[in-house]
């Protein structure tokens, strides 16, 4: 079995999701695979730069933070109330790339890395379309920065991270977060559309686990 979390580097309810993903892979590692998913939320070619949506970010921050706790950093925040200033560029391809190089290292720890960049860009305000806003990280694992580098620009990963785009799309999945269960290679049941608090978020996957068993117990008394 296995938990699939769909998320977006650039998704702000995502960011604070993190914390509530964090704890659930601890409590869950055991019982099911973990994998993480790039959506693509931002895709647009040429890449939009933060002042088309500075506006509206004064605004949404706010919500997320009073309804998840997380803080928004005055490195991205410096972006957001002086966007005339700010040459930040919003693409979500070289940060799905990013997940997927990072991936490969450490598949266990996708969640923690997804993390990682969403705390590049929306606390420390980096630019995660360019390849130094990934060296902390890379330097936290201890993964070669050399290697990272070639692989973040090898097309290899490239092809890996669009996979990912269009398997979000496979799984309906269009907004983010969302979280799935998958039981089998054609039943998954959706946990999570948008943030969902950890007992919520607990709860149906004890559900579904409770399902999944009573299905088994009847199959089994059935043979």
């Amino acid at each position: 079995m296995k938990i699939i979390y769909c998320y977006d580097a650039y998704c702000g309810w995502c960011y604070g999701f993190s914390s509530v993903m964090k704890k659930i892979y601890e409590d869950y590692r055991d019982k099911f695979q973990f994998e993480v998913l790039s959506g693509g939320m931002m895709l647009e070619v040429p890449p939009q730069r933060i002042i088309s949506m500075a506006s509206y970010i004064q605004n949404a921050y706010k919500n997320v933070e009073e309804r998840t706790g997380v803080k928004f950093g005055d490195g991205f925040l410096q972006h957001i109330f002086h966007p005339e200033e700010s040459n930040l560029v919003l693409n979500s391809e070289k940060s799905a790339i990013a997940l997927c190089v990072l991936k490969e290292y450490y598949p266990e720890k996708a969640i923690e890395m997804a993390s990682d960049i969403q705390h590049a860009i929306n606390y420390d305000g980096k630019d995660i379309t360019k390849e130094d806003a990934y060296l902390s990280i890379v330097e936290k694992y201890g993964i070669s920065k050399k290697d990272f580098i070639e692989k973040l620009n090898n097309e290899e990963f490239r092809e890996k991270a669009y996979y990912e785009f269009q398997l979000v799309k496979q799984l309906n999945v269009s907004s983010f977060p969302q979280v799935l269960v998958q039981v089998s290679d054609t039943n998954f049941y959706l946990i999570a559309k948008g943030y969902t608090e950890y007992d919520e978020l607990k709860g149906r996957i004890e559900s579904v686990l409770s399902q999944i068993n009573d299905s088994s117990f009847t199959q089994k008394n059935m043979e």
